[in-house]
């Protein structure tokens, strides 16, 4: 393995060495390409303000939001707004550049230390007969002002730290932390070919010479030709693949930015893409249980879902990559792999030919509209399933075209088709909303789906992680499997998933992967051994852990502009033992965002470990005050107040706490365990009850009603609750002894 990192290293030393030469030098010899991307939203991305690139109204308009009206208008040929700075008061800024150019277009203007930000105003450019032509607020049902890291001139708008990766080429950020400063620069302002092919001057350099074909790739770092043929096989409605897909070199070049994902160091062209970033998986709140998006997690964790992915799709089979056009229009674009006279028909889609109902996309592929008017679809290209609307509350294309009827509704009309779903019971979706709510009868679906090599990778990560969370044979098992699989995603989810385990264990489990290739299995195993003594281990050992230590931490430091990057410094720092570090990111975190929530629930938590209770309970006040109804917040002072012997105070706010709790069973749990050590077994019991109608699965629960009824004299009760819990795991002996003990046989 070592030697296959050393070449992975000297290639990408190789590419990194190659210099940019810019779109126009791809012209001459790649003029359709070229035309193509000409115009494009790649090319127009990002652009210097002017009249033909500006779209927006600046002839002194106004727009009111949250009572502050902003002004925009025209200073000898300056393009300027009038708005809310980062004290509030108005002041006048110019604009820098446009940024992006349909559905909508912002604008980016300039504040201190380098920092350019996205203004929260957008320009709406769709047609006045759409509702276009018009300035609008992203957060239109919020009240968001200076104070608010929403605000334009807060973290999360700022370009250097959230764009600028994705909409120039070969950006280099640049942050000094201790001047909390950039001088962020770009190679070229928009997205242009060397964005996705790599540095070009090599290539430039072959061609010129005659001598393309003596290099990988004709000179660049990779190779993202990977449309293929396809064909249909005698009797087949579906096209496969001639030959295997080799790589996901394309996939993973568009994944770079069309994602949810996290930056970790420099990017390397042709590299695995967890080799550069973090990967988000279909898990809540980002996505619903069944994997359709929810909150704004753009395209590749969904595609990664799909049986196309699966098939060897690839991002340019149904996008030509330089125009970004579909290949053809409405179903045109699935016909190339399925079948017209099979697939679009009355017979198949049940809907009339000239409707939006016969249309693949309307039902395989709905929308989601996301910053007031960028309707995005979902790439999982799955089939609408009413069934699981009913059962788990998800969203199904049926309903989100016909918005007057329900899903009972939508799931009749599938089966008067003939339409029939047996495996309502069974879909993995269900096992993933027991897991959330701390239900152990999930353990044998997550388990088969993690070890079901003809499931997504992307799943069965995602099955991984949230096996981890119970641990136990099955966990275990699947991991003896799947750390050390050659998908970088499979190992990097199962590293996470190994908390379950003792830190010895995990040390032995992990040491093969101290060199992994993938930068995002790497970190994912120093985050795992945070709390190894280096001092209590083989000095081998520890040498290998100190450098990965010191690429966790260098990693992190790099994005120290990212609060959330932050956050995670802290917690490893504070696992390593070191609390000076750990508290000096967490204070850091939330110098850049004072609304952090978690960054106060974290330096609260440390502070009271060491004996500061005071100062912790400030902190935690602080962030009650910034978000009132945080759970995670109302059950830490509870905990606090626990501590502390105020048995009234620290019950309301456990309650509090349980009341508001909507995923997990965590703070329901404790509120009902403070009430049986406060002297409360009835009502204790009562709050566990109400817990395990929701979670029937859930042991810890269980046990405790258990021991509970026991000690109220309900032994018929306790004796149930202890047959409940060897149903769930027959073999606990644990369980067995406290059948026995209350009279079970």
């Amino acid at each position: 393995m070592i030697l296959r990192f050393l070449s992975i290293v000297a290639l990408l030393a190789s590419a990194a060495s190659q210099a940019f030469t810019g779109s126009e030098a791809c012209k001459n010899c790649h003029s359709e390409a070229y035309e193509n991307w000409l115009g494009s939203h790649h090319d127009l991305a990002m652009q210097l303000p002017g009249p033909d690139t500006v779209l927006g109204d600046f002839d002194d308009a106004e727009f009111t939001y949250n009572g502050v009206t902003t002004r925009f208008f025209l200073r000898d040929g300056q393009y300027m707004v009038r708005t809310d700075g980062e004290d509030g008061k108005l002041v006048d800024f110019p604009v820098r550049y446009v940024f992006g150019v349909y559905p909508l277009q912002q604008y980016l203007l300039p504040l201190s230390r380098g920092r350019l930000q996205a203004l929260s105003i957008a320009w709406d450019a769709r047609p006045t007969s759409e509702g276009g032509q018009r300035w609008y607020h992203l957060y239109p049902d919020e009240s968001v002002d200076h104070r608010d890291p929403l605000h334009w001139t807060g973290p999360y708008q700022n370009w250097n730290t959230r764009c600028a990766e994705c909409h120039s080429t070969d950006v280099q950020k640049r942050y000094d932390a201790a001047s909390r400063s950039f001088t962020t620069s770009f190679e070229a302002i928009d997205v242009g070919c060397e964005a996705c092919h790599g540095p070009g001057e090599r290539h430039l350099e072959l061609a010129t010479a005659g001598k393309l074909g003596d290099a990988d790739h004709g000179g660049f770092p990779t190779a993202l030709a990977q449309r293929g043929e396809w064909g249909f096989a005698e009797d087949s409605a579906i096209a496969a693949r001639r030959t295997p897909l080799a790589s996901r070199a394309q996939v993973d070049s568009c994944g770079r930015c069309h994602a949810r994902r996290g930056t970790l160091g420099d990017y390397h062209y042709g590299a695995d893409l967890l080799d550069t970033h973090r990967v988000s998986l279909p898990q809540a709140p980002l996505y619903y249980p069944d994997g359709q998006i929810l909150d704004e997690v753009y395209v590749y964790g969904s595609f990664l879902q799909s049986k196309m992915h699966q098939a060897g799709v690839v991002c340019s089979n149904c996008h030509e990559p330089h125009s970004m056009q579909l290949r053809a229009q409405d179903n045109g674009v699935c016909a190339q792999c399925h079948k017209p006279e099979r697939y679009d028909t009355v017979d198949h889609h049940r809907h009339p030919t000239s409707s939006g109902g016969a249309l693949c996309a309307e039902c395989h592929m709905p929308e989601t509209t996301y910053m007031g008017v960028d309707r995005r679809r979902d790439h999982s290209m799955r089939i609408p399933r009413p069934d699981l609307s009913l059962v788990l509350g998800t969203p199904n294309a049926c309903n989100q075209c016909h918005t007057d009827r329900n899903a009972q509704w939508a799931l009749d009309a599938l089966r008067s088709w003939g339409v029939q779903f047996r495996d309502t019971a069974s879909h993995p979706a269900r096992a993933f909303q027991q897991a959330s709510q701390g239900d152990n009868r999930a353990v044998p679906a997550l388990a088969r789906l993690a070890n079901d090599p003809a499931t997504a990778p992307i799943w069965r990560a995602t099955a991984m992680e949230a096996l981890g969370q119970f641990g136990g044979r099955e966990a275990l098992q699947a991991v003896t499997t799947m750390l050390y699989d050659d998908d970088a995603l499979l190992r990097t989810s199962t590293v996470r998933s190994l908390e379950f385990l003792p830190v010895h264990q995990r040390l032995q489990l992990l040491q093969p992967l101290f060199d992994d290739p993938v930068t995002s299995v790497r970190m994912a195993v120093a985050h795992s051994l945070a709390s190894v003594p280096l001092d209590r281990i083989e000095p081998q050992q520890a040498e290998a852990l100190r450098a990965l230590f010191a690429e966790y931490t260098a990693i992190q430091r790099q994005h120290a502009d990212m609060p959330g990057a932050l956050l995670q410094l802290g917690i490893f720092h504070a696992t390593r033992n070191d609390l000076p570090s750990a508290e000096a990111a967490y204070r850091e975190a939330l110098y850049l965002n004072p609304q952090l929530v978690p960054g106060y629930l974290n330096l609260a938590d440390l502070l009271r470990a060491g004996g500061r209770e005071d100062e912790a309970r400030k902190l935690l006040q602080q962030a009650l005050e910034i978000a009132p109804d945080n759970g995670d917040t109302l059950h830490a002072l509870g905990l606090l107040e626990t501590r502390g012997g105020n048995t009234a105070l620290a019950l309301d706010y456990l309650e509090r706490s349980a009341g508001l709790e909507t995923r997990g069973t965590r703070h329901r749990f404790v509120y009902a365990i403070a009430l049986h050590d406060l002297g409360k077994p009835a009502e204790a019991i009562t709050q566990l009850q109400s817990l395990v109608r929701e979670a029937p699965g859930n042991q810890e629960a269980l046990l405790a009603l258990a021991n509970y009824c026991a000690e109220l004299g309900r032994r018929d009760q306790a004796r149930d609750y202890a047959g409940m819990l060897l149903q769930l795991a027959p073999g606990n002996r644990s369980y067995q002894q406290l059948y026995r003990q209350l009279g079970g046989s």
